[in-house]
């Protein structure tokens, strides 16, 4: 795993650096494994230290280049969040579309009626404009051009769609969007963690505008 350690602390942000440590490592353990909310299949555990020693052959990079480096690959790691995000959405749209066909109420299928006709509508419109976004961010990347901006853009509308329709999925599902005999409440568990990884809304509209104010 890589690993970021202060390497010399007068420094601050630009005395951090990388370090390859391979498991098995005197003094590296795995700590207690995270009970979570959704994204179970992947499992999350808190990795501890003590007097773990790494030699300087296993920096990577340069020294004092870690913190760097890291907001550097955020870049990308925020477009692979985007396309987590938007496939989730995809799924829960789908989800939500072949119960619509099938549920039916006052006899007729769920479908027929404009209350989810609309709700289906929106949810199409908004994960094919996350999908573009991801995408353009993906090609400008794959040009070797900087993406922090359209990144941060592609994150923040992607992952907050994603939980936008995962939530309309639930709601068409009615009470049964909230038992786990259907999909949607997995999609609903599933798609938070796409608005925390790799940085929150909170942080993509911070970088966001200050990338904007740049300019």
């Amino acid at each position: 795993m890589v690993v970021m350690a202060v390497t010399d602390r007068a420094l601050g942000s630009k005395g951090i650096s990388a370090f390859v440590v391979e498991r098995g490592t005197p003094g590296m353990t795995p700590g207690q494994k995270e009970d979570k909310l959704g994204m179970r299949a992947s499992d999350t555990s808190e990795v501890l230290f003590d007097n773990c020693r790494i030699p300087a052959d296993q920096m990577i990079g340069v020294e004092g280049q870690g913190f760097v480096n890291t907001m550097e690959v955020l870049d990308s790691g925020r477009i692979g969040i985007a396309a987590l995000a938007v496939g989730l959405a995809q799924g829960a749209y789908e989800a939500a579309v072949s119960y619509a066909r099938e549920r039916k109420a006052f006899g007729r299928t769920i479908s027929s009626f404009q209350a989810i006709q609309f709700k289906l509508a929106d949810a199409a419109t908004r994960v094919e404009a996350a999908r573009l976004l991801t995408y353009r961010a993906a090609y400008l990347r794959q040009q070797g051009r900087r993406t922090t901006l359209e990144s941060s853009m592609a994150k923040l509308y992607a992952s907050e769609v994603a939980v936008r329709v995962a939530d309309e999925c639930v709601q068409i599902h009615g009470g049964y969007g909230f038992v786990k005999d259907y999909p949607a409440e997995k999609y609903f568990r599933d798609v938070k963690l796409t608005t925390i990884g790799e940085g929150t809304s909170e942080i993509q509209r911070l970088v966001i505008a200050r990338q904007l104010l740049s300019r």
